[in-house]
């Protein structure tokens, strides 16, 4: 098991062996669990789960997950952590060290992340930060594949803000040879340091990076429509202004009639109906949401087994 030990903050410090790795973890987890039968990787594993933001996928798919693979997730919310009151990071990650198998975090800075990821001797797991998404992003990637039955080649079109999700989004597509086309209002664009290090893990896969601004341009051809909020936890003052620049920018019958007929609708959820997503897209048959949110269970059981297994 290559990724035993380390740490998972973005899918660009994966190999592409390692982000292979994962899908066939997953697939094999996933079909343990279908069956039935136990799969205690983790049997006797605690997984300190730090939550500085809050949260209903992240919460309940990694506490389930420790609890399948026969460990078990500890929720610590920051009211309930001195790092909540001032306590440096590395001193937490310390001590967290000292009780845990692994942490996870999921919080709003990712040089936090990455500072508790240099002072833990366990398994870092990056939850969510305003940066990065990366076990989403994941689990974005193995979804497509259980639809369309394969990867290289095929082409997303991300709709909205060049926020966390686009970049993880980017790095997770540049790893498995998909096209992605990320489509943003001018000033929203993903962040170009994210962007240069997707194009250049493209090279490797023949994976290509495109921005635009015409939400119907990135559509056109594609096999995967996806989209994201709006404005993010932390913009609800630029909700209302938000509103006005993004609003063409939505995933509803007109776009999905310029991408290709089978393309599949996805969303990292929450949606916010009638803005980023229309209820006739999230509801249509060409959605896959729920399936995709199914499977971030899935994929963090894989991600927890692979970091954390004896």
């Amino acid at each position: 098991m290559g990724l035993k030990g380390k740490d998972l903050l973005s899918i660009h410090d994966l190999s592409i062996a390692e982000v292979e790795e994962i899908m066939d973890m997953t697939k094999m987890l996933k079909a343990k669990q279908q069956r039935g039968e136990k799969h205690h990787l983790l049997k006797g594993k605690t997984l300190g789960m730090i939550f500085q933001k809050s949260s209903t996928r992240t919460r309940v798919s990694f506490e389930v997950a420790m609890w399948q693979l026969g460990g078990m997730g500890l929720f610590l919310s920051s009211n309930d952590l001195q790092i909540g009151r001032g306590e440096p990071v590395k001193d937490t990650a310390r001590v967290l060290s000292r009780y845990v198998d692994g942490i996870m975090i999921r919080t709003f800075s990712h040089q936090g992340v990455e500072e508790l990821a240099r002072y833990a001797s366990v398994p870092v797991i990056n939850g969510l930060t305003d940066l990065m998404h990366p076990c989403q992003a994941l689990t974005d990637i193995y979804t497509v594949l259980e639809f369309k039955g394969d990867l290289k080649g095929r082409k997303l079109a991300y709709i909205g803000d060049g926020n966390n999700m686009a970049h993880s989004l980017m790095h997770a597509c540049a790893k498995v040879g998909m096209h992605i086309a990320v489509a943003t209002p001018e000033g929203y664009a993903p962040n170009s340091k994210i962007v240069a290090e997707a194009r250049a893990d493209g090279l490797l896969t023949g994976s290509t990076i495109s921005l635009v601004v015409d939400p119907f341009e990135a559509a056109k051809d594609a096999d995967v429509l996806y989209t994201d909020v709006w404005s993010s936890m932390g913009q609800e003052a630029e909700q209302m202004m938000r509103s006005r620049i993004f609003i063409d920018y939505q995933i509803n019958h007109e776009l999905l009639s310029v991408a290709k007929p089978d393309a599949i609708v996805m969303h990292c959820l929450p949606a916010h109906r009638g803005e980023e997503i229309t209820d006739e897209a999230i509801e249509g048959p060409q959605s896959v949401v729920f399936d995709q949110a199914e499977n971030r269970l899935h994929v963090q059981k894989a991600i927890l087994a692979l970091l954390m297994a004896k």
